[in-house]
């Protein structure tokens, strides 16, 4: 899959995003090795630290569904710049080795990092090489 189905998914999530509070809307796609694709979007919840971010989401929506390596994952937000993902994001990613982030904005704007760049000196058990 190229990155902008990949986006193009992501996009799709967003729109289902549960965000009274914020108002910021994020999508993210993540895609498995066989070409599976999982959906998240952030929700967020009155008691703020109960939010759930959207790669996250979609991260944990595959572990969910037995998968545990992603060959991409794409995240997309309405913003100037593309939405780089929190520090809880950024762990998660690391402990799936997600290779290939791709972040992205509505105005077509995008950026692909790896998670190294993301989260240098990342802690991990190395579960996932």
């Amino acid at each position: 899959m190229d990155d902008e189905s990949l986006i193009e998914l992501a996009k799709k999530a967003r729109a289902h995003a549960y965000v009274p509070y914020s108002g910021f809307a994020v999508g993210a796609a993540a895609l498995a090795p066989d070409g599976r694709v999982f959906l998240g979007c952030n929700i967020e919840n009155a008691s703020y630290g109960l939010t759930n971010c959207a790669e996250r989401t979609a991260i944990f929506s595959a572990v969910a569904a037995g998968v545990q390596r992603f060959a991409a994952l794409a995240v997309v937000a309405d913003g100037e710049l593309p939405c780089s993902p929190c520090g809880a994001c950024r762990q998660v990613i690391a402990e799936f080795a997600v290779e290939r982030i791709i972040l992205a904005n509505l105005a077509g704007k995008r950026r692909v990092v790896t998670k190294e760049e993301l989260l240098p000196f990342a802690f991990t058990l190395k579960v996932h090489p």
